[in-house]
């Protein structure tokens, strides 16, 4: 996407320098800075302190991670370090240990002569994998935001409630949940964007950031005015992320979806779950007893990042001094709760048997690992 005119992915590598770069996340809305990662140790802390955030994003960050890994060490005790030290840095999202598998996997039939480059080209074709997911998402999603518009009176904007950060600084490019708002907007058609702050973090903000950059009409709305927008039909329908989801459709995301998604049930409005596949979790079928939910620093919910009337970024407190913080990261939405999920190969119902349809492979391989 754009970003003052120049295209930019949120993860690259820059061969001129011989470098991975980012944007570092930390900043925004109000700076735009670059960071460089080198050592295992950045990529860990770049993940754990949310310099980078989106499950997509975290396991494309997770695979630069082993490849400059790969180019100090390539021996066996350096790749099984990569994983270890990556893999506990946040719980709950499952495109980590994705990648992480898929990384040690490919690299470990390997000769430790070979590793460096192999490893930095998996990295590579993992990020190039997700920005293709995501705009075929978009093209899938596309097609519900124009049922949605064909049924309004010309020239009424489609009006969409997000929550969370699910855009292209949650991915590599293109995002999951604005892939298909961005794609409207290039086709032409007239949308409205609910964007939900999402506390803690404020998350909402970077998706303010990135439609404004875009030229995408949209208001910034406090997490519980979703409810209120939806009881006066001012919602035509939800879209949200996904950090993993369960085999049976089961979506875990950040905390406040269960309750746009209940707040969507009770007034009739569709909500969507934009699904990239390395986010599903063919291994789990219960997602409130068997996901794990990460619980963050309780700074995070105590302070408040923003500008300050004199221009500097600043944070400050607002709880009481001696207050006692809990700041659990994600909740669970039951399948029922969720209209349809929208994947990189098409729409299907939150359910076993609609996963199952739309990735037979991975599905029959579950099967089978569970009958052995």
């Amino acid at each position: 996407m754009q970003v003052g005119g120049v295209h930019y992915r949120s993860i690259w590598w820059d061969a001129e320098a011989g470098a991975v770069r980012i944007i570092d996340q930390r900043w925004l809305p109000h700076d735009f800075r670059i960071a460089t990662l080198e050592t295992l140790e950045d990529f860990a802390t770049a993940i754990r302190d949310m310099w980078v955030r989106g499950a997509p994003l975290i396991g494309a960050t997770a695979a630069f991670g082993v490849a400059r890994q790969m180019a100090r060490d390539p021996s066996d005790a350096a790749l099984d370090e990569a994983w270890a030290v990556l893999n506990v840095t946040r719980p709950t999202a499952i495109n980590l240990r994705w990648a992480l598998d898929r990384c040690r996997a490919a690299l470990a039939s390997l000769p430790p002569e070979r590793r460096a480059e192999a490893a930095l080209q998996l990295a590579q074709d993992i990020a190039d994998e997700d920005v293709e997911i995501n705009r075929r998402i978009g093209e899938h999603g596309l097609a519900l935001i124009r049922e949605i518009a064909a049924r309004k009176p010309a020239g009424e904007p489609v009006r969409i409630l997000t929550h969370c950060n699910a855009g292209w600084i949650a991915t590599v490019d293109w995002g999951t949940a604005t892939s298909p708002v961005y794609q409207a907007h290039a086709a032409g058609m007239p949308l409205h964007v609910w964007v939900d702050e999402t506390r803690p973090r404020n998350q909402g903000a970077l998706t303010a950031w990135e439609l404004g950059a875009a030229g995408v009409p949209h208001s910034y709305v406090v997490d519980n005015a979703g409810g209120h927008l939806m009881q006066r039909g001012l919602v035509d329908m939800v879209i949200t992320g996904t950090d993993r989801t369960t085999a049976t459709g089961d979506v875990c995301n950040k905390i406040g979806t269960y309750l746009k998604a209940l707040a969507a049930r009770d007034n009739g409005v569709p909500f969507y779950v934009a699904l990239p596949s390395p986010t599903i979790d063919w291994s789990v079928r219960d997602g409130l007893a068997e996901i794990p939910i990460e619980e963050r620093p309780g700074r995070e919910v105590s302070h408040v990042q923003g500008r300050g009337a004199e221009g500097a970024i600043a944070e400050v407190q607002v709880t009481p001094e001696g207050s006692g913080v809990a700041n659990p990261a994600f909740d669970v939405t039951p399948a029922r709760l969720v209209t349809a999920l929208i994947t990189e190969r098409g729409i299907c119902p939150a359910s076993a048997e609609g996963l199952a349809r739309l990735f037979p492979e991975r599905a029959a391989t579950t099967a089978e690992e569970a009958a052995r």
